[in-house]
């Protein structure tokens, strides 16, 4: 791969073991632990715990309810050596301490290795430009499928982030 050419691609951090369509959960904890968990056909389980307290632990100095019914939990820990994405719409939004005071619908996941402090920061950067968009957030409430909500992530990063 030329990596002058490489770019960061949301959309290829997802897949069907980590995308959820419809999730239920009753507040944040159980969002982060659900989330979490789609990980771990990709990470040993120790290494999971170790990125639900990294998330955890972020979560707790300051909420990443970013508004517009989303959040995008992350956080960073040695224990793993790239980045994993996972994303749910919720079945019923829930309370989540967001910055805009309501409830959230959608749930955007991003843990990395505690050394890309650079990736980790223009992940976020990419999911927050995408995620402002209101159609697109339209769109993935109206998913029905993981498959579905993937193949709206794949088209609105080309259409969106292509410059």
């Amino acid at each position: 791969m030329n990596l002058v050419n490489f770019r960061m691609n949301i959309f290829s951090l997802l897949d069907t073991e980590t995308v959820i369509p419809n999730l239920e959960a009753q507040n944040k904890v159980e969002i982060l632990d659900k989330l979490v968990s789609t990980l771990e056909s990709k990470i040993p389980a120790d290494k999971v715990e170790k990125i639900l307290t990294a998330v955890k632990e972020r979560e707790e100095i300051m909420s990443t309810g970013v508004g517009k019914g989303l959040a995008i939990p992350h956080g960073k820990t040695s224990a793993i050596e790239q980045t994993y994405a996972a994303f749910a719409v919720l079945k019923e939004p829930v309370e989540y301490e967001a910055i805009d005071q309501k409830p959230v619908k959608m749930v955007f996941l991003l843990v990395g290795p505690q050394s890309s402090n650079s990736l980790h920061i223009k992940m976020l950067s990419r999911i927050s430009r995408l995620m402002n968009n209101s159609d697109f957030r339209t769109r993935l409430l109206n998913c029905t499928s993981a498959e579905d909500i993937i193949q709206q992530f794949q088209s609105e990063e080309s259409m969106t982030l292509s410059g």
